[in-house]
């Protein structure tokens, strides 16, 4: 199947203002673009991109005084196949994991494994490990949390979000990173687009998505604690050890966001 992805976002700034956004699709995917996400702004500004040390693709501008758009409209091949489900994936011995998972054993900004070890040993410490552990902090987490968009708060912590029990995707996927990381599974954060194909269409608009990768079995499978079932078309942005590191922008000054939207739409057979 072919996918269409794109973003149209309007900001304003007061002043000229330094910028980083975190947009691209992730370097995993460059071999199934078809129509590349090159950012277009309004007005013109020259940008440079690096990757950060998650290997991510970040853009740098300075955005102009007065209000700037940013836009893309990118096209994607996709097998068309649910997330993959490995129940025979094991847990590792933490002496045996390879050394680009240790960091993702850590709390971190939005991860605080110290206040939820506890709650962590008392609930997950069952004879299942590996993909079984990892599910059942996902079943969890899907039952612990209510979502909702009005629910919404950039600064709530995996902590906090186990206290209010409500969230919207992001905080679904703090709970269930630090609650792994407490019981010795590597995990990592993840964002990017997540549409409606092969489910009912949410009514609510569009939005980037957040789920996590736990390393179990020798590799990173991926979890979803929000939706709680295989999706088909995600399509990675970013990764890193929670949303700060994923940020989709962030701006050095003071900013007010006018627009947003995002389109993950699958192309029907006879229009592709």
């Amino acid at each position: 199947m072919k996918i269409r992805l794109g973003y149209d976002i309007t900001m304003t700034h007061p002043q000229a203002t330094p910028m980083l956004l975190l947009l691209n699709i992730h370097h995993s995917r460059v071999a199934d673009i078809l129509v590349p996400d090159i950012l277009v702004t309004e007005p013109a500004v020259p940008f440079t991109q690096y990757h950060d040390s998650f290997g991510n693709l970040c853009i740098r501008l300075t955005a102009p005084p007065g209000p700037i758009r940013f836009r893309t409209n990118a096209l994607i091949a996709d097998p068309g196949t649910l997330d993959i489900a490995d129940p025979s994936a094991i847990q590792h011995d933490i002496s045996a994991l390879p050394e680009e998972c240790m960091q993702f054993l850590l709390g971190s900004r939005y991860c605080e494994t110290d206040k939820l070890m506890e709650v962590a040993w008392a609930n997950f410490n069952i004879p299942a490990n590996g993909w079984g552990r990892v599910q059942a902090i996902c079943n969890f987490v899907y039952h612990h949390i209510s979502f909702g968009y009005p629910h919404a708060r950039n600064t709530r912590t995996a902590w906090e979000g186990y206290l209010e029990r409500v969230g919207v995707c992001r905080d679904f996927a703090h709970l269930a990173v630090t609650l792994c990381r407490c019981m010795n599974i590597p995990a990592r954060y993840c964002t990017g687009y997540l549409g409606d194909i092969g489910v009912p269409r949410d009514p609510a608009p569009m939005d980037f998505s957040a789920w996590f990768e736990a390393y179990i079995g020798g590799q990173w499978h991926t979890f979803d604690a929000r939706h709680n079932r295989p999706r088909i078309g995600r399509v990675l942005i970013g990764r890193g050890r929670d949303a700060c590191d994923v940020a989709i922008s962030t701006v050095y000054g003071p900013s007010v966001l006018n627009s947003f939207s995002v389109i993950s739409d699958e192309v029907p057979e006879n229009m592709a």
